[in-house]
């Protein structure tokens, strides 16, 4: 007999107990986790969040693909099966704002974060030495056209460069040569798109070179060559979203979150042994709440260097990840500083970690 009939039959209360048990029991009324067998899955439209697509639920079942995704201001379209997308943006206040987003061959999802603004570190040795940095609190993003306030933390508290061992590495690799464009829209400072482009790869030549000031040996068996212009654009919308990779990396500028400098998106698929392979990644400048130089002088003011910026972004296509406060002099630390051109040369973190990586 049915609860229901039951309570209408006025049956004892010892009845009604047994019928609720065997009720439980054979798992009526439970709620599957999304996307698994049995659940209807029904997404509401519009933006997801983490919680309305769980860690563990199934990407394909729920008809998630190409749906968006946020997490602490941060957002990410849901990729197609065994692809995995990565979103770190370079902040002006030093926050770390990353997020990542993995759907496995099977549909199932899961997630990482990065989103602290002072993230630790915790051992994590290269070349016998070097800490991997973690995150933190969760980071929320100021308001579109609101600029956020500029970091306050002195670097003079912070080690020395080539004194300084921290690094973090994401689980991705260019296993080949990273072939980029530049986009053929407005630059950066609104300089001439080759002196741009001459920026952007003094930029990348000094991740795959690990050109640092403390003399350490280049190692790194990274790769990288320059394309053309495009029409294409990166696949990052104006909120600093990774939208729909295209198959070109693309670094190009435009409009992204006001606490947005820069912004990476990077998509890569696993292999059988060792990180993923990156098969996109794309980079863009915020050109709309930002100004930029290639050639920050005594009388700069709130800009910031194209070349220490691109080095920066270029170290997380090439698997970095951001180090936490108290490690502002690494190129790595999340904000590379206005009027500045230290990031242009890599800190003994910045190449352990690359040096774990290549």
């Amino acid at each position: 007999m049915s609860i229901k009939s039951c309570v209408m039959n006025r049956c004892s209360a010892a009845v009604l107990l047994a019928a609720a048990l065997a009720l439980l029991a054979s798992g009526a009324g439970t709620h599957p986790r999304a996307g698994h067998p049995g659940h209807a899955c029904v997404l509401a439209p519009g933006e997801l969040t983490v919680d309305d697509l769980p860690a563990g639920s199934s990407a394909t079942r729920c008809g998630a693909v190409g749906r968006l995704v946020t997490h602490g201001g941060a957002g990410l379209t849901v990729p197609e099966p065994g692809t995995e997308v990565s979103v770190d943006s370079l902040t002006a206040d030093g926050s770390s704002r990353g997020f990542t987003l993995a759907v496995a061959a099977d549909g199932t999802v899961s997630y990482g974060y990065d989103d602290g603004e002072d993230g630790g570190t915790g051992g994590h040795p290269a070349d016998g030495e070097g800490d991997r940095s973690h995150a933190g609190a969760r980071h929320r993003p100021s308001p579109k056209g609101a600029r956020p306030p500029r970091l306050t933390g002195s670097r003079a508290d912070a080690p020395a460069p080539c004194a300084d061992t921290a690094y973090s590495v994401a689980d991705r690799k260019e296993y080949g040569t990273y072939e980029w464009f530049i986009g053929d829209g407005p630059q950066p400072g609104d300089l001439p798109r080759r002196q741009v482009r001459q920026a952007f790869e003094d930029g990348i030549t000094a991740i795959i070179r690990g050109r640092n000031a403390c003399g350490l040996a280049d190692t790194i068996s990274a790769r990288a060559r320059f394309l053309a212009a495009t029409g294409h654009e990166a696949g990052i919308d104006q909120m600093a979203r990774c939208t729909f990779r295209d198959g070109m990396n693309v670094w190009d500028a435009g409009d992204l979150s006001s606490d947005s400098v820069a912004t990476t998106c990077s998509w890569s698929r696993p292999v059988s042994r060792g990180p993923d392979r990156l098969i996109e990644a794309d980079v863009r400048f915020n050109i709309h709440d930002y100004t930029f130089t290639d050639d920050p002088t005594e009388a700069c003011e709130d800009a910031y260097d194209i070349r220490s910026v691109a080095t920066h972004e270029a170290g997380h296509v090439f698997g970095l990840g951001h180090v936490g406060q108290g490690h502002e002099n690494l190129t790595m630390f999340p904000s590379s500083f206005s009027c500045s051109t230290t990031a242009r040369t890599l800190g003994k973190g910045d190449v352990l970690g690359l040096r774990s990586i290549y």
